[in-house]
């Protein structure tokens, strides 16, 4: 263990494990506080693209960790043999927990959506796409205050530069990322629509058996809200999810648009189609 991490910090339980590393809570020495460490192995690392990789979550998350619903990296320690960042404990279950569970209101959904939303459209402001909003890593602390986590899919874009590669998890993945184009940051806006979705309705829109009918079934983005699920759901929410999964990218709204959507400035309140104009 490093000795600068030693040195500041008391490393506890194991609270999380991943592909190059695990997650420890710890003990702040100063602050009486607890935090989870995040230590990488990069003995682990396969290759040169894995540690840029590594390097990007690092620069990343020290660019996007001033907004309150983006999970805060406090401090990064190194050695030979690891990579050590320190961040915000996030105690309480994720959305994926939650949704895992029961539907949502229309209520509790906005009140998800809402700083999700925030916290994208923040990093979409610094030049940075997230790229695997899901459900798992969208995190709750102990005040239930929403905190979006794991930058390690993220990149960075700006005018003129848009992001390749097939990164993402099967239910979430924009249909551009499939298809081998290049893409812009309103993937994020796609796979948030996706989370929308499944916490009114309780199954996602584009489902398969397998992964690649999962792929098929996105890249054909066949949006559809069967009566029986969505008698319910207001037309102001399904005004929203059409723009957030609409396929044609330049139609789709970014992230700021969507924060200015009725459905969510209202909190979920059931408006009139007449009302979005």
């Amino acid at each position: 263990m490093c000795e600068g991490l030693q040195r500041d910090y008391q490393i506890c339980e194991e609270i999380g494990r991943g592909r190059f590393g695990t997650v420890y809570r710890c003990f702040s020495q100063e602050s009486g506080e607890f935090f989870a460490c995040k230590s990488i192995d990069k003995r682990l690392l396969a290759d040169s693209i894995d540690r840029e990789c590594l390097e990007k979550e690092t620069k990343i998350m020290l660019l996007v960790s001033g907004n309150p619903n983006v999970v805060q990296l406090f401090n990064v320690y190194e050695d030979d043999a690891y990579l050590h960042m320190v961040m915000e404990l996030c105690g309480s279950s994720d959305l994926y927990e939650r949704v895992s569970k029961r539907t949502f209101s229309e209520a509790e959904a906005a009140a998800v959506m809402s700083p999700l939303m925030d916290a994208i459209a923040y990093c979409h402001r610094r030049g940075v796409a997230h790229r695997d909003i899901k459900p798992d890593n969208v995190l709750f602390d102990d005040r239930n205050i929403l905190k979006l986590a794991d930058f390690g899919s993220a990149d960075y874009f700006h005018e003129g530069r848009s992001m390749r590669g097939i990164v993402g998890t099967p239910y979430y993945v924009a249909p551009e990322v499939l298809s081998g184009r290049d893409y812009n940051e309103k993937v994020d806006v796609w796979s948030a629509g996706v989370i929308m979705y499944i916490m009114l309705a309780g199954i996602p829109p584009f489902y398969g058996e397998s992964a690649t009918e999962i792929f098929e079934a996105v890249l054909r983005a066949n949006l559809r809200f069967p009566t029986r699920i969505f008698h319910s759901v207001s037309p102001a929410a399904k005004d929203l999810l059409r723009r957030m999964l609409c396929k044609d990218v330049s139609r789709r709204f970014s992230a700021e648009q969507v924060l200015r959507h009725p459905w969510i400035t209202s909190g979920g309140g059931t408006r009139l189609l007449s009302d979005l104009a």
